[in-house]
Order: structure tokens, then sequence, then C-alpha cells
């Protein structure tokens, strides 16, 4: 492999050609040893490959928060959010008789509010209390007495619309998956289909005719497929004549002999007589079938 030596140091030299020549010979003799490991290379990478996506796939995010889940799931239940309604309209209920908002008629509304921040604040307590099963007539009179007649039915009416969204919301949110269900009888269907097809048609005249409760409906129209938006509008429209009657008579209530409020009387009472007289023939209609 050396073809020549220095004379001077007796050193050899590698010519250039015998150099590339050893190079190539082992690195040929490098790759034939490395051979096996490299080989084995594939299986290992794919085990890695297997146990990276097993470490990042979607079943190792859900290991760590399994309990928090599974109590979120029960939270989110649609019974479990049916006692939650019931929780708050009984807390509401239970505020309402600890309060005794009917103090106002005798004591008279705070002298810190006055004009337009009153009839506000009497409307958002107004639409709290009809979620709270307080009776709207009570409430149209206080309005009346409190504010007269044009104030006193803004007010009312504003009241009226809020406390029907606030419970139509809850009731939609909170108690129609575990509520819907449950209609399987006869009326139930015919009721919800009803609601469901001729939302606005259907609650306009539930809010003329005085028979029907308005808590019990503004419940019923949340279990339904009814929109919002109809319902508000039902609501604000066909409780105009009842509100404005029971407004004006308690406005006009220091002079029980005034035209005002013998009409106003004559407004609650006619439309009461005829509901009464419905529904007593309705009843003798079903009970003949």
């Amino acid at each position: 492999m050396l073809d020549a030596t220095t004379r001077s140091g007796g050193t050899a030299a590698a010519s250039p050609r015998a150099a590339a020549t050893e190079f190539a010979q082992a690195t040929a003799s490098a790759t034939a040893t490395a051979s096996p490991t490299v080989t084995a290379s594939p299986a290992s990478a794919v085990t890695a490959t297997a146990c990276g996506s097993a470490a990042t796939g979607p079943g190792a995010s859900a290991l760590p928060a399994g309990p928090a889940a599974r109590t979120a799931r029960v939270l989110l239940a649609p019974w479990s959010r049916l006692c939650l309604l019931v929780l708050l309209l009984a807390s509401a209920a239970s505020a309402v008789l600890l309060f005794q908002p009917q103090r106002l008629l005798v004591d008279g509304w705070p002298p810190q509010l006055g004009g337009a921040a009153a009839a506000v604040a009497y409307a958002l307590a107004y639409g709290l209390c009809t979620v709270a099963f307080v009776p709207r007539p009570l409430l149209n009179l206080a309005a009346g007495a409190l504010f007269g007649s044009q104030l006193g039915l803004a007010s009312a009416l504003a009241g009226t619309v809020l406390g029907a969204g606030t419970a139509f919301c809850l009731g939609r949110v909170l108690g129609q998956d575990a509520l819907r269900p449950l209609l399987r009888g006869r009326w139930l269907k015919a009721a919800d289909g009803q609601l469901s097809r001729h939302g606005f048609r259907s609650m306009l005249a539930a809010r003329l005719f005085p028979g029907v409760p308005f808590a019990a409906s503004n419940y019923c129209a949340a279990v339904s497929r009814m929109g919002l938006l109809p319902f508000l509008l039902a609501t604000g429209l066909g409780s105009i004549p009842n509100t404005a009657a029971y407004v004006v008579a308690g406005a006009r209530a220091s002079t029980p002999t005034s035209p005002a409020f013998l009409i106003a009387l004559a407004c609650i009472a006619v439309p009461g007589l005829a509901g009464a007289v419905v529904a007593w023939r309705k009843r003798h209609r079903l009970r003949g079938r």
C-alpha cells in the first residue's frame, strides 16, 4: 500500500488512489455492521408512534378528567335541571312571602324613587313577582294605585312581558328536556301541537281569555316548541285589555262611583263571566262524549 518512502525521515506516505480505496472499504464495512440495527428500527419506530398516538389521542385527555366529566353529565342531566328549576321557583316564592310586597300599598313607594325611575323599578319587581307566582291582578291594581293610569299601565305591561319572558327562558332551558317525554296523553299532545304550530295565535287567545293562569301558560309554552319572539309579542298584545282594566281600577279606587272605575269593573267582570260560561259548556260537552 505504500509506494514511496521519504529518504530523509523514513516515514511512508500513502498515494491518493490508495487512500480513496481504503476509505471506500472502511465505509462499506461500517454500513454492513450497522445494518442489523437499521432493520430493527422500523419496529421501534412503530412502537414509538403507537405510544405517541395513545398519549395524544382523544382518550388521553378524557382519562384525567373522568370524574369531572361524570359530575358535569349528572348536573346537566334533564332531571337535575328540572330539580334546579323547582328549587329556584320555591326560593322565589319564599322570598316574596318574606318580603311582603303588599306593604307598598300601605306604606307607599320609597321617597328616594319617583317618576320614571320608580316605574322602571316597579316593572323589574313586577317581573320577578310573576315568576314567583304572585297574582297579576294584585300587581296591576298596585301599579294603578302607585303611578296612575298611564304610567301604571306602561309599568305593568313591561313587567308582564319581562316576567313571562323570564319564566319562558327558565322553563325552556331547565325543564323542556325532562318534561317533553311526558307529553303522552291525547290532550297534552294536542295542546303541545297547537302551541308548536300556531304559537302566536294560541298564546294571544290564552292571554285574552281570563280563565287561563298566567304562570301555567308560560311554562306550557316553554315546554312546547314555540319561539320566544312570538311568545313575547302575543303576551304583550294579549295582556293589554285585562291589564288596563285592573290598572284603571287601581288608579280610581279612591272614587268608586266614578265612570272610569265602573267601566274598569265591567271590563274585569264581563270577560270573567264569559270565560266561566265557555268553560262550563266545554266541560259538559266533554262529559257528553
